[in-house]
């Protein structure tokens, strides 16, 4: 499994138990919010100012990382 800019928060942020510690790190509190069950990971990185490259990358680095 990849991450990718279509992926929804809710189903990035239960896709690896690390995920988390990226939105944090981005200001992107996700968890508890009403749209991260139907927003995309590039529509919260752009109501955040985050370029949605970095926040990808870094949460497919987590993937890289488990390897």
């Amino acid at each position: 499994m990849r991450f990718s800019k279509d992926m929804l928060i809710e189903d990035a942020l239960m896709a690896h138990p690390k995920a988390m510690d990226i939105f944090i790190k981005y200001d992107m509190v996700c968890v508890g919010c009403l749209a991260s069950s139907v927003e995309s990971l590039e529509n919260g990185a752009n109501m955040h100012n985050v370029r949605i490259e970095d926040l990808i990358s870094e949460l497919n680095g987590l993937i890289v990382d488990e390897g």
